[in-house]
């Protein structure tokens, strides 16, 4: 067949090429049809090759005037058609790399203009000598006839070489795929894999063991075999690491309000206890008790906290004398710093630094030698985003991570040295803690099942308080963070159900449910007038605050500085945006005019989560750091503690009181509870105490809600929680 005539502003990459000028798109001469809007899509990207094309560089070239929410649906449907046409895929992408809520990039190698820069080689150099001769260096000169044989043999070496990397590269064996089997697959929760230091075992820790009390720490081999139970406390243990000689396994013990540090041979035998820690957030398998043998054998990084600030620091604990060696110190701002990991040759320790309540943040590496820092952490990554596991490649030249960067979380590559990170081409979604083998070319990671719905339960004033729960708003996916609106017409939430987190919107009875966004969004508050909505989205590497009509016609961005704000709430008049910002080193209540203009910072002893009183005089709000609900004049003045209980994200402010919830993640003192504070009297109720194997969930993006007329309240509950693990074969 007659290759189709190649025009001078043609692009080719891999077996397509795209003539700009005549606005087609041909494999391997023959027409692939594609529409106008999706091949202008395929024109910014192929002009921007290897650059990310934000989304709103799509929107001022493509579509200048639209609303918000018809540039988005336009985009996302040109992306999806181009996908088609090229045979690309989002989740193992040739060609097209989506960036989650930032744009997208063209990854494939690109060819400009082939056949012209063909024909400039081809031409002979000027007689002026203004063209630079390879052979011109040094001093030495030579006949015309042997630099012209010198020239020959390098043109010829340079084709042998260009020719046996194409045969080997078309002819040669290619690499072998990536395999993923199940590695467990008993019931209950199996978390926080660790390789050998052969990459032939894995320890893990197991709940639904022989007892399922708690988790325990188990090893298996990797290619068969019944898992050898290594401890027996009736406390939660996980978090297994190897000693580098495979002789011993130190994990984490939660012990009340601390972890303890423990080591047990491999094998099995008498324990040791090395030390411990305050305990962190997020329990078994989350970041607050996590460990990393050093290479050499002396030390463990840990995660504890110190006074007076209480923020999450990596240490390295010494093995001969139990003494805690400091490595990092997050800056005011952050929650902390945690999940650290040697790299291969101890020379860095890689981590997760969090940036506020919200659980997003980014990784940072940290020079290490003789036991302690060498310079400031260097940040790797720049878009913050929940990190939930991590894990330097075999070569220690790149990092693995656990992410939800692409909306539901999935394993993630980048360079050490920093760069674009790249989606791991393995199945399944929902992971979390993930360990690379140091040999063998092995990946294990966490995969989790979880079911959350919203449940509700009757108000402070309801005249059926003893009936019991019921699952109200429910999918197979996440749906959370309910909001009634104040018209007790609607209900916000949250919800997985078309992929990503998104905005919903249903009626008072939780029918007829709506997607309002499709770029994200987070903590969500209604206008006075229920007709908008204020909600805060990461961007651009921080938190701003956006607000978009009920109908979802129209999205308006309020804030732009490079800064976290976050968690917003109305004034009673509509008038003013109440928000939580970091713009000062330190999580604070603002308020800025909802119209635009100047924010004025309301609190001077933290914030970060605020609602006006019905009546309009005081604001009350909750802290980043400690348990509580505080308020103060709107007009300004001193704060005064209102409860020592609540906290960010579990509470609902009414005209009569407040509703908050008890039993906080890392508290195992008493049973969940959702009380109701009244201001008439100042006394506390029960509305409902839970049995201890409910799971409620608690201050991420506001999972609480009161009707206004006080008869119902809305919650979060993790309905199925279960976990396995994953191994992947042929990993490098």
């Amino acid at each position: 067949m007659q290759s189709a005539p190649v025009s001078p502003n043609t692009i080719r990459f891999g077996l397509f090429e795209a003539d700009l000028s005549a606005g087609e798109l041909r494999k391997r001469g023959r027409k692939i049809p594609l529409q106008d809007q999706p091949f202008r899509v395929l024109t910014l990207l192929l002009e921007r090759a290897g650059e990310l094309v934000g989304r709103e560089e799509f929107q001022r070239a493509l579509w200048p005037g639209d609303t918000f929410v018809e540039f988005d649906e336009g985009l996302n449907k040109a992306i999806q058609k181009l996908r088609q046409a090229l045979d690309d895929s989002s989740d193992n992408p040739r060609f097209i790399e989506t960036l989650p809520r930032k744009g997208y990039r063209f990854i494939a190698p690109v060819d400009r203009n082939a056949d012209e820069a063909s024909a400039a080689e081809g031409q002979t150099a000027p007689a002026d000598g203004s063209a630079v001769s390879l052979m011109r260096v040094g001093p030495v000169k030579r006949r015309s006839t042997e630099v012209l044989a010198w020239v020959l043999f390098g043109a010829v070496s340079v084709a042998l070489v260009v020719l046996a990397g194409v045969y080997f590269r078309v002819f040669g064996p290619a690499p072998p795929t990536l395999k993923t089997v199940p590695l467990t697959s008993y019931a209950g929760e199996q978390i926080t894999p660790a390789f050998s230091p052969d990459g032939k075992q894995v320890a893990f820790a197991w709940w639904d063991g022989e007892k399922a009390q708690n988790h325990d720490i188990y090893v298996k081999l990797v290619d068969a075999g019944t898992p050898l139970r290594l401890t027996s406390s009736p406390r939660d243990e996980y978090a297994p690491a190897w000693s580098p000689d495979g002789r011993y396994i130190a994990f984490c013990r939660d012990v009340s309000d601390r972890s303890e540090i423990w080591m047990v041979p491999a094998l099995g035998g008498v324990e040791r206890k090395l030390g411990e820690v305050i305990k962190g957030p997020a329990g078994p398998g989350g970041p607050g008790c996590a460990l990393s043998w050093s290479p050499d054998g002396k030390s463990i990084a840990i995660v504890d906290r110190t006074p007076p600030r209480g923020m999450s620091g990596i240490f390295l604990l010494s093995m001969a004398s139990g003494e805690k060696r400091k490595l990092t110190s997050p800056p005011d701002g952050y929650l902390g710093d945690f999940t650290p990991v040697f790299s291969p040759d101890g020379r860095a320790v890689a981590f997760f630094r969090i940036v506020n309540d919200s659980g997003s943040g980014d990784l940072y590496v940290l020079p290490v030698a003789q036991g302690g820092p060498q310079g400031a952490p260097r940040r790797v990554t720049f878009d913050e985003h929940d990190i939930t596991g991590l894990d330097w490649t075999e070569d220690g030249r790149n990092l693995v991570f656990s992410s939800n960067r692409s909306g539901r979380s999935s394993l993630w590559m980048i360079s050490a040295a920093g760069g674009m990170p790249r989606r791991v081409p393995v199945t399944g979604e929902n992971t979390s803690a993930l360990s690379v083998s140091r040999t063998g070319n092995r990946l294990a990671y966490q995969r989790n099942v979880v079911q959350i719905s919203i449940w509700r339960i009757p108000g402070p004033n309801s005249a059926g308080k003893g009936s019991p729960p019921v699952k109200f708003i429910t999918s197979k996916q996440v749906d959370t963070s309910p909001k009634y609106s104040p018209d007790g017409r609607s209900i916000l939430f949250h919800s997985t159900r078309s992929g990503d987190l998104e905005i919903w919107v249903c009626d008072s009875e939780g029918h007829n449910p709506v997607q309002l966004t499709s770029s994200g969004g987070g903590c969500t508050r209604w206008s006075p007038d229920s007709r908008w909505i204020a909600f805060n989205v990461t961007k651009e590497g921080n938190e701003d605050l956006y607000v978009i009509s009920v109908e979802g016609a129209r999205v308006r961005r309020l804030t732009t500085e490079a800064s976290n704000e976050t968690r917003p709430s109305w004034s009673k008049d509509g008038r003013w945006l109440y928000f939580g910002s970091d713009r000062t080193g330190k999580f604070q209540i603002w308020k800025m005019p909802i119209q635009g203009g100047a924010a004025v910072q309301v609190t001077k002893r933290g914030g970060v989560e605020a609602i006006e009183s019905a009546d309009g005089k005081f604001v009350y709000y909750a802290k980043v750091d400690a348990p509580g609900i505080w308020r103060m004049p709107v007009a300004g003045g001193e704060e005064t503690q209102i409860l020592d209980q609540g906290w960010t994200g579990g509470w609902a402010l009414t005209g009569q009181g407040i509703c908050f919830m008890v039993a906080p993640p890392d508290s195992s003192s008493a049973n969940p509870a959702i009380k109701f504070y009244a201001f008439d009297n100042r006394r506390v109720t029960t509305l409902r105490e839970f049995s201890k194997d409910v799971t409620l969930m608690y201050s991420i993006n506001n999972p609480l809600s009161i009707s206004p007329d006080g008869r119902w309240v809305l919650y979060t509950q993790i309905d199925q929680y279960s976990s396995d693990l994953t191994l992947v074969e042929n990993f490098r």
